[in-house]
């Protein structure tokens, strides 16, 4: 956890002024993926290397500093493209609008995702409240901010169908050019009565670049899976599967971010 907060501290020393375009941001093939509106997503299971990361050294060294404290047993990358209702680099009003959206953890509660195992659509989250502190006993309101906070923790209660009910820490950090969450788990997650992720033992962060005309998310699954046959796998796949349901949570968020700002014009 130090060596993470060290690159945590020399990311918030470094402000970007202006957007670049998603050309600047990936290579061709991704960046022509995306404005096809494909989804580029990519799992490993040993020695992780950044495949899809974008080229902003920050993120990149901050997602190398999670791998080598973690060091996961699966490690799953995925870029998705979000078109912006205009071009042009985010406003003030927009990027607030877009950070508070993603600060709306209450929102994730009936978020669904295709579940392999069951061959059909399943809840993700069947609650999830922004709550006080880690021990995750008092629900508080979802935070606001109308200028966002280059740092922030906060904590959520969160019950998954999949793995129960659980305390997470996020860890956000807000930079001019793009902002970006890390969930930790702080309980011991099961799948069923199988222990399945020990307590700080999972990472999942998403990051939004402003890219002129559109946003690009970028999205790392990553976690430590107990060691029995067989649940590597399962795992890896149910986390692969609900990153893309974070994807849809997002663009939901934002496209109600942008219409809020249209009312207000």
């Amino acid at each position: 956890m130090k060596e993470f907060l060290t690159i945590l501290l020399a990311v918030l020393a470094v402000q970007t002024v202006s957007s670049r375009s998603l050309e600047d941001l990936v290579d061709p093939q991704s960046a022509a993926a995306l404005r096809r509106g494909e989804r580029v997503n990519q799992m490993q299971f040993k020695n992780p290397s950044l495949n899809l990361a974008p080229r902003e050294s920050r993120v990149r060294n901050m997602v190398s500093a999670l791998i080598g404290e973690l060091e996961p047993s699966f490690f799953g990358e995925s870029l998705a493209r979000y078109q912006k209702p205009r071009a042009g680099e985010w406003s003030a009003a927009e990027r607030a609008a877009l950070y508070n959206s993603v600060l709306e953890l209450s929102s994730l509660a009936g978020l669904e995702y295709y579940s392999a195992s069951r061959g059909r659509m399943r809840i993700f989250y069947e609650s999830s409240a922004t709550v006080s502190g880690s021990d995750g006993k008092t629900k508080r309101a979802d935070y606001y901010y109308a200028d966002p906070p280059p740092s922030l923790i906060v904590y959520a209660r969160q019950k998954d169908l999949s793995f129960g009910d659980n305390v997470y820490r996020y860890q956000y950090t807000a930079a001019a050019d793009y902002f970006i969450f890390v969930q930790e788990n702080l309980t011991a997650m099961s799948y069923g009565i199988i222990p399945a992720v020990g307590k700080n033992k999972l990472r999942s962060l998403v990051a939004v670049f402003d890219a002129g005309d559109s946003l690009l998310v970028y999205t790392v699954s990553m976690a430590k899976a107990a060691s029995v046959p067989g649940l590597t796998d399962r795992v890896s796949k149910s986390f692969s599967n609900r990153t893309q349901a974070i994807l849809d949570w997002f663009t939901k968020q934002a496209d109600s971010a942008f219409a809020k700002l249209r009312r207000q014009t």
